[in-house]
């Protein structure tokens, strides 16, 4: 369960999240967090594995991050990329709140550039983030995954032109299974299969 003190960090920041993102003009400016009802699918998806290494690409204000920051296993890690320095201080600034930074690794730059150097293996990856650019970074994560790997992607129902080359590309790989779950703005789920599918 999710601790008090977490919780009133992300309550607090649902509240000012949807009002900054009602009244700001500049798309730059707005925080674009996950639904929590999103929020809560991605966290029962993870918390029973337990993964040791998360992976995040599109920081924002830590919402999210929080989200994952308290899922991961016990002694595992968050790294979450973003390219707006605003922002990741705004991230560590509530990570710092919510108790849970000492368990995230914020990474400032463009995700396919960092996800190169990024050392395996990595448990669970999430896109919420630059839609056009996740075929690429999926291609240089993909070695990088552990062997049951869950990778997740939201707003596959609220922006399905910009996202549809990342859902094609998750989509051929035959050792993932994949579906999408209608929740919040659509959330892209797949997971690797120990034993991957063959065609009939």
């Amino acid at each position: 369960m999710i601790g008090l003190q977490v919780q009133t960090v992300l309550k607090e920041l649902e509240v000012w999240g949807r009002e900054n993102d009602r009244v700001q003009t500049d798309r730059s400016l707005k925080m674009l967090n996950l639904e929590r009802e999103t929020a809560e699918l991605i966290r029962a998806l993870i918390v029973g594995r337990p993964p040791q290494r998360i992976l995040e690409i599109g920081t924002s204000n830590g919402y999210s991050t929080i989200w994952l920051a308290a899922s991961v296993a016990p002694g595992g890690r968050v790294t979450s990329i973003d390219r707006d320095p605003h922002k990741l201080q705004m991230a560590k600034k509530n990570l710092e709140r919510a108790g849970l930074l000492a368990k995230v690794e914020l990474l400032l730059g463009n995700a396919s550039k960092v996800i190169a150097g990024i050392d395996a293996p990595i448990d669970v990856a999430f896109f919420d983030a630059d839609r056009l650019s996740a075929p690429e970074q999926l291609a240089l994560l993909l070695p990088k995954l552990s062997v049951n790997a869950l990778v997740l992607a939201d707003n596959v129902l609220s922006h399905p032109d910009e996202i549809a080359g990342y859902l094609a590309a998750i989509r051929e790989l035959p050792e993932f299974e994949h579906t999408i779950v209608s929740v919040g703005k659509g959330l892209s789920v797949a997971y690797r299969l120990a034993c991957p599918r063959t065609s009939p």
